[in-house]
């Protein structure tokens, strides 16, 4: 992905651990086997998931994510930076949201 003057921007994820208690976090990004990496053994991994009915590059397909649902073992996942076609499908989908505001106790 390029941004500004021809400058390389990658998308990461991120760990942290604290008390105890992991939170895992995807950046904006397409699937790929590391996510799995990532959520490993993780108590929240907040994850990007901003397309549905069709790709767009640099996010997340929702339908990628669900794919891969059972290789992720996490213990509570909650989606993030859902666009309007993750938006629209929010009262049929099986996943929490994150919203403005949302606290989450881990």
């Amino acid at each position: 992905m390029r941004q500004g003057r021809g400058r390389r921007v990658l998308p990461l994820a991120l760990r942290v651990g604290v008390a105890g208690r992991t939170i895992a976090y995807s950046g904006d990004g397409a699937w790929t086997d590391t996510l799995i990496d990532v959520a490993d053994g993780a108590d929240l991994f907040v994850c990007e998931a901003y397309t549905f009915d069709r790709a767009v590059p640099y996010h997340l397909h929702l339908p990628d994510l669900i794919a891969n649902l059972d290789r992720l073992r996490c213990e509570r996942l909650v989606l993030t930076h859902a666009g309007p076609q993750v938006l629209g499908r929010r009262a049929d989908l099986a996943f929490e949201l994150a919203e403005d505001g949302l606290v989450v106790e881990v």
